[in-house]
């Protein structure tokens, strides 16, 4: 997602453009909520206080990319603090907030990755409805 948001010539705003049929109706908000997504699932492992990244705060790609620096930032820091066996056992302190079955950071981090992949699919549905080529994510570049 970094390589094409940062090299990305696609027009603002056809990133703010609704496509219909999508839970998360423009390529913006699409990618507002990979990032809030991630952000409020390491806030709930870290017993932090969950909250949203608001898609109406960023209107531009550049908010975008600054924002995903922000929580990779912040995820990593969250990784960097980990040990093999606290990253591999359930979480036993859940907030009032968390959904399901205690999990593994490990696991909830998976989660996040599939979540994400998920929705890069939907953005890259979208990108075709608006007649513009997908990007190329292949994040081995």
């Amino acid at each position: 997602m970094d390589a094409w948001m940062s090299s990305s010539s696609t027009p603002t705003e056809l990133l703010l453009r609704e496509v219909p049929g999508f839970g998360y109706p423009s390529v913006r908000d699409q990618l507002v909520h990979v990032l809030s997504v991630e952000t409020a699932w390491v806030s709930a492992l870290r017993g932090a206080p969950i909250s949203r990244l608001p898609a109406a705060d960023h209107a531009t790609l550049n908010s975008i990319i600054e924002a995903k620096h922000r929580v990779a930032k912040s995820s990593l820091s969250y990784l960097d603090g980990l040990s093999e066996s606290e990253l591999n056992t359930e979480v036993s302190a859940l907030p009032k907030e968390w959904i399901g079955a205690p999990r593994s950071p490990a696991f909830i981090l998976l989660h996040v990755l599939t979540h994400t992949f998920h929705h890069k699919g939907q953005m890259a549905a979208m990108l075709r409805l608006l007649d513009q080529p997908a990007p190329d994510t292949d994040l081995q570049r």
